[in-house]
């Protein structure tokens, strides 16, 4: 089998609602699908499994997790059945383990909405395997970057890896019923200092999150700009697939490292 080199995302998955009602991004993540060779798995970091130490999901169905609360009816009822991969994921826990990171098999863990969102608009069909590793909360910006680097191989055997989060994830400050409201000063500025660094490969000052302008009105807390730094371990080389905002506040952006 001729195994094309996938890139790694960096995808913004933005509001449940976003299954119902795609606004910009849907339609991007839809059209990034159609220029990729297939994947014959994908990989996902996801925000909403944060975890005392690294797991690696090795169940060989998990459940669609609706893990939010007050959306209507219509959003609980969507399923995304694609299957997992214990195979593969028995050879990333050998992987990560060779690289010195210590990880831990996890059988039972649902798919959360960081991980099925984006996908029901790139893959709708489900028809490929899943596995989704998750986020530890003491892993600092540069392991998580190193973590990116040490599964960035995976990409040779026509695995797409995706970090899923937000560049911008506020929700005090968000118009919950204005989806194009003004977007605010300090969430452009960030997201445009972000891309700013990333297309000139400065990852160093992306990494260095903690002086990021605004960093606190848009990260109140980091799990959502977290996968960024594991998606740029991915691939050397920078491009900005999409960029818009909802709900005034919410960076919807989406990045490619090839």
């Amino acid at each position: 089998m001729n195994l094309q080199t996938l890139p790694g995302l960096f995808i913004s998955h933005g509001s449940p609602m976003l299954a119902l009602d795609p606004e910009q991004v849907g339609p991007a993540l839809e059209r990034l699908s159609f220029n990729l060779p297939k994947p014959q798995a994908i990989i996902v970091m996801s925000a909403h499994w944060e975890s005392q130490a690294l797991e690696v999901s090795t169940a060989n169905r998990p459940e669609t997790w609706h893990d939010f609360r007050g959306f209507p009816e219509e959003l609980y009822r969507i399923r995304y059945p694609a299957a997992g991969n214990p195979a593969l994921a028995e050879q990333l826990l050998f992987l990560l383990a060779e690289a010195g990171f210590q990880a831990h098999a996890n059988s039972t863990r649902p798919r959360d909405h960081g991980v099925w969102m984006p996908l029901l608009h790139m893959y709708p069909q489900a028809d490929i395997p899943v596995i989704e590793i998750s986020l530890p909360k003491y892993f600092s910006a540069e392991k998580l970057y190193q973590l990116g680097q040490t599964l960035r191989s995976l990409r040779q055997q026509q695995i797409l890896i995706i970090g899923s989060g937000s560049i911008t994830h506020n929700l005090s400050t968000l118009a919950w019923h204005t989806p194009d409201a003004e977007v605010p000063h300090w969430a452009t500025e960030f997201r445009q200092y972000v891309v700013q660094k990333l297309a000139h490969q400065d990852y160093e000052a992306v990494l260095d999150w903690e002086n990021l302008p605004y960093i606190q009105q848009n990260h109140p807390s980091l799990e959502h700009l977290a996968p960024l730094f594991f998606a740029m371990g991915t691939g050397h080389r920078f491009n900005l697939v999409h960029s818009s905002f909802s709900m005034g506040s919410l960076g919807m952006d989406i990045y490619r490292f090839d």
